[in-house]
């Protein structure tokens, strides 16, 4: 986020100092008005140019990213408009479980566990799972690796979203 401001400004800028130039009349007028005082024509020129490149520089890149913030939390693959409760879900997911499973809803590709996106657990093997882990906790998948609300919370993101 602050390397794309920077480099936002730094284009800013430079654009800047190219229509500051251009207005006095390339190098060499720059040079032989150094001194003198802009016109007041000139003046308002380069104030208006500045402006509208401050102004699309700065409010374009942030109407995006304010838009891209809003639009994508609640959404998921297929269509399906996730809960505060499944959004948790999905966090929780990412931490714990993205490395192991593939799913779609979540941009987890792990080749670990199985791919969730083709079984399509209901709930309740999520949470069988999730509480006894697989080979009775001996295997690949722990038991009790997330619990309480959090396993809730992941089990329902799974049930909403795997396969869409």
């Amino acid at each position: 986020m602050i390397g794309t401001l920077v480099l936002v400004l730094g284009i800013i800028g430079l654009g800047l100092g190219v229509v500051a130039v251009a207005m006095r009349a390339g190098p060499r007028g720059a040079r032989r008005q150094a001194g003198a005082p802009l016109y007041g024509g000139r003046k308002l020129a380069v104030l208006a140019a500045g402006l509208v490149t401050l102004a699309f520089g700065i409010g374009v890149p942030a109407a995006v990213i304010a838009a891209n913030n809003v639009s994508q939390t609640k959404q998921a693959p297929g269509g399906v408009t996730l809960t505060s409760f499944e959004q948790h879900g999905r966090k929780v997911f990412a931490h714990n479980c993205s490395g192991c499973h593939t799913l779609a809803a979540a941009n987890a590709v792990g080749r670990v566990g199985p791919n969730l996106d083709q079984i399509r657990p209901p709930k309740a093997l999520v949470l069988n799972a999730i509480k006894f882990g697989r080979a009775r906790g001996q295997g690949q998948m722990p038991a009790d690796l997330v619990d309480g609300q959090d396993a809730q919370a992941v089990a329902q993101f799974i049930a909403s979203t795997a396969g869409h």
